[in-house]
């Protein structure tokens, strides 16, 4: 510049400095202004504070400086200082909300300079135009800033401007060409000390992660770039946009709409970006949307369209407008104007090149479906139908969906079923990309339209065996391969023993009636980073697993009977398999189902203490109402063999044994016949000693331990210190029987932090992951170990199913509270049967009958139930 002397360089340098260390180039300039510094020193001071301002602070302040540099700049007589003011000033004109004055300021500044200067101009307004949503604007601007700013040696500018341009890739689908930009910038800025900016491109990598559909990756890199930004104080509220896409696809749109919301309160608070908060609308009604919550997405949705419009965001406001329709025909409505609107939504999306564009065609044609107008569903479907071979697996899958719906509409009830097929695929292979079991559960939810429209056809084809097959397709696929465990993690495994270390704490606090809330919200944070930890994980391999085996099934179940309850539009259908075939019965509504196995666990938790026995028939007659509508007419068709219940996850709280049909038979409880087969095919370890459990705590001191100790002999006792977490991993890997009486804790709102509770602390379901192989045979003596939350699209989380793919062949757990005396000849009766070289379905079927007859004892005996195959 101009007027630059030694002085004004070190002025200067608080313009990097400012992405570099915030917080140190915020004082430095408010230091320049204290000290009556000339025009061309104040108005960089002003501009650093406007920058600090636009990104992290007050949007009318940051206007407020940036124009007094402005004018400052004008003073001094500068150009270049003057046409570098209002570059900054357009974007934070552009982030308030008034484009066309923020594109106003650009033009003039692009016209007062030439050379390096206006390519860092140019590069700010190609940075607007991606924020518009004018990508071709964008990518122009940034083609004719690149090589000025290489041929200055300007690294810091250049790798903005690859990053950016990376970005509006992104924003077109062109994932190749971005990651590439990507590379080329990340190898800049290791030579630069731009911290902000570094952290920006590990954000952006995340973000390239995901458009390749790596899931892991993203989370982990978004998880990095945010311990960068706290590092420098940072406001994060385009990474909790982009993570909230992330969290989307990977099925938890809860969790996205929960950091949604949050971010767009912080942002409101300081008055931060206009821009931002539209976008963050934006993110929470496509979370709410997802998350069936389609009110909340209307009223989200509708603000966001409102305020892009006024921006001149037309890019931005057409996927709003997408999810709007979205959650308007989610909420009921239906009618030829949203077909019109889904249609001309879909015809601008794709003038974008945006990806989005096949969703708004799949949706007019589904809504001209339900109107009946076959001739338009056929036209806006086909056009969603194309992109069923190619792009990333939710992209494939939107296709498939929409050749499936187009196939039904023709009649063809083969074409529903390829499709079908063919989508599920496509999300099985990406779903074992995935390490976690958490994410894997969640990812399902993606194919539920798929598998209910084979369903549909399967029933409609009147075909039993192939109704089973379709019903195993989408049911417990997350038990079909155990987690990914890494090798060797220290940050998970310190973030396990401080959780414990921490939980424990917290009980005794409460134990004790002294107050928990810093226990409790240093547990919350423990509990996100081992959560985050364990989603950073990729899948060992792409492929489904095993396919159901059908005649294999048949001849496993031997003289016993498989029993497969299957939804379909809402309706139970019985599926009744044995003696070499699968026949079909008709039951009751799930709805009603649902309703009466509520009543039924009210009853138990009733009859779990003394006194409340005139509960017995009202609990009995609602297992009789349960069988009527479950089991239907299957009930009379059941031979003396023993019979296998696998639910749908609406039901896994069903006691079984309560079903008057089902009380002395030897029953056991799978999620899927494909798991209970596996199970029934897993070979046991070498006979070793039983390890035996016993948590502190227990009403009855866990009575059922010493007493198995003696019939044991050889048995390995953990109790008191030695019931330590650690220790008690180390004993049950590979065991082949281990009981644990120790109180469980189920946690709906994250099942996988469902724990049993040690000498020092919480055993979780996190660490039974980390176990080469869990026990052949485990049994959990206490209240409501066997408590699953139902997620994705019929998977079942809980401490059960944790086990199961880790090499657990058989479990037996508690559905509903228990009475803990009551546990005890029950567990000792339980025993007694296994050592007589019983199953655990047949130990538990005779120790019921051993139990004295009154209400306390049946009830304790209904709760338990038998899982898997050993």
């Amino acid at each position: 510049m101009r007027d630059v002397t030694a002085g004004s360089e070190s002025v200067l340098e608080l313009l990097p400095m400012v992405f570099a260390d915030p917080g140190e180039a915020r004082a430095r300039a408010e230091d320049v202004l204290r000290s009556a510094a000339p025009p061309s020193h104040a108005s960089v001071a002003h501009q650093v504070l406007g920058i600090w301002q636009r990104d992290f602070g007050d949007l009318r302040i940051a206007l407020r400086h940036l124009r007094r540099a402005r004018d400052l700049a004008a003073r001094a007589e500068s150009a270049d200082r003057e046409a570098d003011v209002l570059a900054t000033l357009g974007v934070a004109l552009v982030h308030a909300g008034r484009t066309r004055q923020g594109l106003a300021s650009f033009e003039r500044g692009v016209a007062r300079v030439g050379g390096h200067t206006r390519a860092r101009v140019l590069f700010r307004r190609a940075y607007v135009w991606w924020v518009l949503g004018r990508h071709r604007e964008a990518l122009e601007d940034v083609r004719r800033a690149l090589p000025v700013l290489r041929q200055a040696g300007d690294d810091i500018w250049t790798a903005r401007a690859l990053t950016l341009r990376a970005t509006v890739h992104l924003a077109v689908g062109a994932v190749d060409r971005a990651v590439a930009d990507f590379t080329a910038a990340e190898r800049l800025w290791d030579t630069t000390g731009q911290e902000h900016d570094k952290a920006d491109a590990v954000e952006s990598r995340g973000l390239a992660a995901f458009r390749s559909g790596d899931i892991p990756a993203a989370l982990r890199l978004l998880d990095e770039a945010e311990e960068r930004y706290a590092k420098l104080g940072t406001p994060t509220y385009n990474l909790s946009i982009r993570r909230c896409e992330v969290l989307m696809a990977a099925g938890l749109a809860p969790e996205a709409l929960a950091e949604a919301d949050a971010a767009g309160a912080a942002l409101d608070r300081i008055g931060g970006q206009s821009t931002r908060r539209a976008e963050l609308l934006l993110a929470a009604a496509r979370a709410a949307r997802s998350a069936g919550d389609p009110h909340t997405a209307i009223a989200r949705a509708a603000v966001a369209v409102r305020l892009f419009a006024a921006q001149r965001r037309t890019w931005w406001e057409t996927h709003a407008r997408l999810v709007l329709i979205e959650a308007r025909v989610a909420a009921g409505r239906r009618s030829g104007r949203l077909v019109g609107d889904a249609a001309a939504v879909a015809e601008r999306l794709a003038s974008f090149g945006s990806p989005a564009a096949p969703e708004a065609s799949l949706l007019a044609g589904r809504i001209a479906l339900a109107l009946g107008w076959t001739a338009d569903a056929e036209r806006h479907l086909a056009v969603a139908a194309r992109g069923r071979n190619c792009g990333l697996p939710p992209a494939r899958m939107t296709g498939w969906a929409a050749q499936a719906l187009r196939a039904r509409a023709a009649g063809s009830r083969r074409g529903v079923l390829e499709a079908c097929r063919r989508g599920l695929d496509v999300l099985d292979d990406h779903r074992m990309t995935l390490g976690a079991s958490e994410l894997r559960a969640h990812a399902t939810a993606q194919g539920a339209e798929l598998a209910a429209l084979a369903q549909e056809v399967s029933l409609a084809q009147g075909s039993p065996r192939r109704l089973l097959v379709w019903s195993e397709r989408w049911r417990a696929t997350v038990l079909s391969a155990p987690p990914t465990r890494p090798p060797h993690d220290p940050a998970l495994l310190s973030g396990l023993t401080a959780y414990r270390e921490i939980a424990a704490r917290a009980e005794t606090a409460r134990m004790e009636g002294r107050p928990v809330p810093a226990l409790e919200r240093e547990q919350r944070r423990l509990e996100r980073e081992i959560r985050s930890r364990t989603r950073h994980m990729g899948g060992a391999a792409a492929g489904a697993g095993d396919r159901l085996d059908v005649p294999r099934l048949l001849d496993r179940l031997g003289d016993g009977w498989l029993v497969e309850l299957a939804v379909v539009d809402g309706r139970v259908h019985v599926l009744l398999c044995g003696q070499g075939r699968v026949r079909r019965f008709t039951g009751g509504s799930l709805a009603d189902a649902v309703a009466e196995a509520g009543h039924v666990q009210a009853g138990l938790r009733r009859l779990a203490h003394p006194g409340a026995e005139a509960r017995l028939p009202l609990v009995e007659a609602a297992g009789r109402r349960l069988e009527e509508l479950l089991l239907a007419g299957a009930a009379k068709w059941l031979g003396p063999g023993p019979v296998v219940i696998v639910p749908p996850g609406a039901l896994h709280r069903v006691p079984w044994a309560l079903l008057p049909s089902l009380r002395e038979r030897v029953l056991s409880v799978s999620p899927s016949a494909g798991s209970w087969l596996r199970a029934r095919e897993t070979e046991p370890p070498p006979e070793g000693p039983p390890v035996l459990v016993r948590g502190p705590g227990l009403a009855t001191g866990g009575a059922e331990v010493p007493g198995l100790a003696g019939r044991y002999g050889t048995a390995t006792v953990l109790e008191d210190d030695d019931a330590q977490v650690p220790r008690v991993l180390a004993e049950l890997d590979g065991a082949g029987l281990a009981h644990i009486a120790a109180h469980g804790t189920f946690r709906a709102d994250s099942p996988l932090f469902s724990a049993l509770r040690m000498a020092d602390g919480p055993l979780i379901v996190h660490d039974f992951e980390r176990l080469s192989r869990s026990p052949y045979r485990i049994i959990l003596s206490s209240c409501d170990t066997a408590r699953l939350a139902s997620v994705g699209a019929d998977e079942l989380l809980g401490l059960v199913t944790a086990l199961l793919p880790l090499g657990t062949a058989g479990v037996v757990a508690s559905s509903a509270p228990v009475n803990d005396a009551a546990v005890v000849p029950l567990m000792l009766a339980l025993h007694k049967g296994l050592g007589a070289g019983l199953s655990l379905a047949e130990a538990l079927r005779d120790a019921r009958t051993a139990l004295p007859g009154d209400a306390v004892h049946q009830a304790t005996g209904w709760a338990f139930a038998a899982f898997g195959a050993a």
